[in-house]
């Protein structure tokens, strides 16, 4: 099966609207199941591969990720580039709530969990180049796609990759900062690396559902809030895909 596309949703979006002659497939890896079944359909003459990535009931804590699963799963199905969707917290004064950044940086905080294809007895060790997380060429097309489909986003800027699923202390967000973070999630890492690893183009679509603690003008964190504003944000996301696919 030829795959033009393939999209993994988080929070928020856990089905990829207007995909038609739709196919579920449960796919088997060396590292055992994806997060779920991954859905397959026709978006005009392209055909887009979507999987969720905490699962279609959200019942998956980002730590618990299956993540060498299911970047696998996707290669297996033959898609060789892949866009993630992620919920972040904006931390940089323009990444305010409902705003959609394409990072290109990425700070890891996360502990625990399994980073690479090569930890696991008897595999070769590889050492990827990383000093640009993002696939360049993916990142632009996506750029030129959010223009064509007149959705503004934010070029650029840092994702800090933290543990979750509890959100993080002001302390911890002034630190980020510090770091030059400008976005906050718990889902970046390891899938991008991974992605490398598999040698799939791999890009970050992040949708700002919050202001990270200690940022904006917010006293505290409204989980309504922040799936307010992720439902507004996920809602550009289908007419960027249909541009970057020539299907606008």
């Amino acid at each position: 099966m030829s795959i033009d596309l393939a999209l993994i949703g988080g929070t928020g979006l856990y089905r990829f609207p207007g995909l038609e002659n739709i196919v579920e497939q449960v796919v088997e890896t060396p590292w055992g199941k994806p997060s779920d079944v991954i859905v397959s359909g026709q978006l005009g003459a392209k055909r887009v591969a979507f999987l969720a990535r905490h699962g279609r009931k959200h019942d998956i804590l980002p730590h618990k990720v299956n993540y060498r699963a299911n970047l696998q799963a996707l290669q297996q199905i033959g898609a060789r580039r892949i866009i993630g969707v992620n919920a972040v917290g904006g931390i940089r004064e323009d990444m305010g709530p409902r705003v959609l950044a394409i990072p290109d940086q990425i700070v890891d905080y996360t502990y625990g969990r399994i980073t690479s294809y090569c930890d696991v007895d008897g595999a070769e060790v590889r050492h990827v180049d990383f000093s640009d997380p993002y696939t360049q060429t993916l990142r632009q097309q996506l750029i030129d796609a959010a223009a064509r489909a007149d959705v503004a986003v934010v070029d650029g800027g840092c994702y800090g990759a933290t543990q979750g699923p509890r959100l993080e202390t002001r302390a911890e967000i002034a630190r980020m900062r510090r770091d030059g973070c400008d976005l906050v999630g718990m889902t970046g890492m390891p899938e991008a690396v991974l992605s490398r690893e598999l040698g799939v183009d791999y890009a970050c679509l992040a949708l700002v559902a919050n202001w990270a603690a200690g940022c904006g003008d917010e006293a505290e964190i409204s989980l309504e809030e922040i799936f307010a504003n992720l439902e507004k944000a996920t809602a550009q996301v289908p007419p960027i895909i249909a541009a970057m696919l020539g299907e606008s």
